[in-house]
């Protein structure tokens, strides 16, 4: 049941996004004075709908989005009533038209903003310190937490009924101990306690020096002996090893809480970081087509492969219902902010090609200006319907492709 209310709630707020966004354009539309004739939730046949001024708004029967209707969008819409012809789209000045045109967008990102700003002041943001390279993890404080044991080989993963328990469970050892010297040499960082334990051989007795809850203590633990690479190469030739059986706890917090003020720098600076991994992730989307036809076929589902809406709110169903609620606004966050950017790629239809024609436009026409030669006036949309629906024809095919991976092989972040 909380699976269920969990997927209900992220397609809510996926449609609640959506809406806004053409809430975004009829606005700043109407603003500018341009004509605003339809605005409805969903398409199909319509449930419910009423007018105000010169404008219906109502709710259609399928609940997959939203549109709204402005009057000339193009020089070659031919519904335009010859009393609308000055309130055309455009007829307008061209910035008027993009903040129009980009308004769409723009409510994507407020709404993850505000919601980043929350999630800054209440749960916290990821901590841009947090270690994530070799060098920046072997700097940490030995902290550890107790391995259930020691696996033989670094192909190994999981331990099994009959594995013994590790050395530094043997050793008495406890999750959260902090250990300062083995064999009497000293031990600041974790890098210093890996070096330590592998100039010693397998079955030799180690004596661990540590620190528990502020009080100094000591205990020796028989070293197991495991496969792994060299400690400088990774990618080195495996070969037999000392090991305690310990992981490291990084004492670097993994999330920073802000205050209302702080918040906003470090919303900016996050929103940073999301729009470089998101355009990153446009980028690779064309090398991940392979791995989503894997996914349907019977392969495995590789993790960062594009889903829908649909694998979107799986995911939001499976967040809530491991009481994660975090990871739900997370996610909130991130489809906004990546609707918003690939919204205004300059294709058409999205709202990016028209204002990319827009400035192409404005720009042709200062060009020919100063050369001397007319205006060559309007761009004809007609002649670029071949590339539209091209890009319609691959869009589709493409959503078609995610929706089924995330039907018939889904992404998961949680067991069930």
């Amino acid at each position: 049941m909380a699976y269920l209310l969990g997927v209900v709630l992220f397609a809510l707020a996926i449609l609640i996004s959506v809406s806004l966004h053409e809430a975004g354009h009829m606005l700043t539309a109407k603003a500018f004075g341009m004509k605003v004739t339809r605005y409805f939730v969903g398409f199909g046949p319509t449930l419910w709908s009423f007018r105000r001024g010169e404008t219906e708004y109502g709710v259609k029967g399928i609940p997959l989005g939203g549109f709204c209707k402005i009057v000339g969008m193009t020089p070659q819409d031919d519904d335009v009533d010859p009393a609308d012809e000055p309130r055309a789209m455009w007829r307008f000045p061209v910035w008027k038209r993009t903040i129009v045109m980009s308004a769409g967008s723009i409510t994507h990102f407020a709404l993850a903003l505000v919601a980043l700003w929350v999630i800054a002041v209440t749960a916290g943001l990821p901590n841009p310190d947090f270690p994530s390279t070799d060098a920046e993890i072997r700097k940490e404080p030995a902290v550890v937490q107790l391995a259930p044991c020691v696996v033989p080989d670094v192909t190994a993963r999981e331990c099994t009924p009959d594995s013994p328990a590790s050395p530094a469970a043997q050793a008495q050892l406890r999750d959260g101990d902090r250990i300062t010297a083995i064999n009497g040499a000293p031990v600041a960082t974790w890098g210093d306690m890996l070096d330590r334990v592998r100039t010693l051989k397998p079955g030799e007795t180690a004596k661990i020096a540590y620190v528990r809850d502020g009080q100094p203590g000591e205990s020796e633990a028989v070293l197991a002996k495991t496969r792994r690479p060299p400690l400088d190469n990774p990618n080195g030739p495996v070969g037999d090893v000392a090991a305690l059986g310990v992981e490291l706890i990084p004492t670097t917090p993994t999330r920073l809480t802000y205050g209302p003020i702080a918040a906003f720098g470090a919303t900016a600076d996050f929103t940073g970081d999301m729009a470089v991994n998101t355009v990153q992730a446009l980028q690779r989307i064309p090398q991940k087509i392979p791995a989503l036809w894997t996914a349907i076929t019977g392969g495995e589902r590789d993790v960062d492969t594009p889903i829908s809406v649909v694998g979107a709110s799986r995911l939001g169903g499976e967040a809530v219902e491991n009481n994660a609620w975090l990871l739900f606004f997370m996610l909130f966050v991130s489809l906004n902010f990546f609707i918003g950017v690939f919204n205004l790629l300059p294709l058409l239809p999205l709202d990016g090609g028209h204002i990319a024609i827009a400035w192409f436009e404005r720009a042709r026409s200062w060009v020919y200006a100063r050369i001397g030669r007319p205006d060559p006036g309007r761009v004809d949309y007609l002649k670029l319907m071949p590339f539209t629906y091209a890009v319609i024809l691959i869009g589709g095919a493409f959503t078609l492709l995610t929706i089924t991976a995330d039907v018939v092989n889904p992404i998961t972040l949680f067991s069930r």
